[in-house]
């Protein structure tokens, strides 16, 4: 895109609303930086109830989600939702949207990616992909609805008290519906919050990381704080992210290699996923 696209483009100027999901997660610091960074936003806090009290924390995490998407649902233009333990990266509002805004088929619009794949990249450069985890991501009414028929499917297929890894499944949902979903070229933030232990006893990876990062993060992450955490841990967790994002690129996980065949564009996949682990700008 040209420069004036790019500025056209602003994230800032065409998010309706931010949605902050929590439950007792202070988010002064991310109210701040949402602040600076101008966006209109809100913070939806889960009560605490008695009939939650055997609800898996995944089911939990769903409910919170859900009550965003009825909210996004109702909006006029696209709203992010982000969870209380994003972390953005400084200028995050002038990023550029991951889509084409004037795109009519858009699903969900990953801000942050975990596990991610690549699918097509157009000749602006926006990435069609999939990403599992919804710590930061775009959606509009049209998606936001179906993504509440989603969670109806998950209440009456799995139930309130058993885990389940729904977030896995929201591409797959979107595109049976005919849209398309998107991954951004980086990471606009990172996933700052500490593991969660119901990830290691379902035989999951108890923590993800942002594998690349647009820039430098507006403020320190959860999981650098304190007597664990430090200027040390946090550069070994981002070493350790970035070395898991380059070995992915490597086997073919991010890029797999029937995408690439399939492709009528293969050389501006290879190129998109190249550039996104190591071009200068880190």
């Amino acid at each position: 895109m040209s420069k004036q696209e790019t500025v056209n483009n602003y994230l800032i100027n065409y998010i309706d609303k931010v949605l902050i999901i929590a439950h007792k997660e202070a988010t002064d610091q991310l109210e701040v930086t949402l602040k600076q960074e101008e966006f209109d936003y809100e913070v939806l806090r889960q009560e605490s109830k008695p009939e939650f009290k055997d609800f898996s924390r995944s089911y939990l995490c769903l409910l919170n989600h859900r009550h965003a998407w009825e909210r996004a649902a109702q909006a006029d233009k696209p709203t992010l939702i982000i969870e209380a333990d994003f972390v953005p990266v400084i200028g995050f509002g002038k990023l550029p949207l991951p889509f084409n805004p004037d795109q009519t088929d858009v699903g969900i619009s990953w801000l942050y990616t975990c596990a991610p794949q690549v699918y097509h990249v157009s000749p602006e450069g926006y990435a069609q992909g999939y990403s599992t985890s919804a710590v930061a991501y775009i959606v509009n009414p049209q998606s936001a609805t179906y993504l509440l028929e989603l969670a109806d499917e998950v209440t009456e297929k799995i139930g309130a008290t058993k885990y389940s890894t729904w977030d896995s499944d929201i591409d797959k949902f979107l595109r049976q519906r005919q849209l398309k979903n998107y991954i951004p070229w980086r990471n606009y933030g990172e996933h700052g919050g500490l593991p969660n232990p119901e990830h290691k006893q379902n035989n999951l990876s108890k923590v993800h990381r942002a594998d690349v990062l647009y820039g430098k993060l507006a403020f320190t992450p959860l999981y650098a704080v304190g007597e664990q955490g430090g200027t040390g841990n946090f550069l070994n967790v981002r070493l350790q992210a970035r070395l898991k994002g380059i070995a992915r690129l490597a086997v073919g996980r991010f890029l797999r290699p029937p995408v690439v065949k399939g492709s009528t564009t293969p050389m501006r996949l290879i190129k998109f996923a190249l550039l996104r682990q190591f071009s200068l700008r880190l």
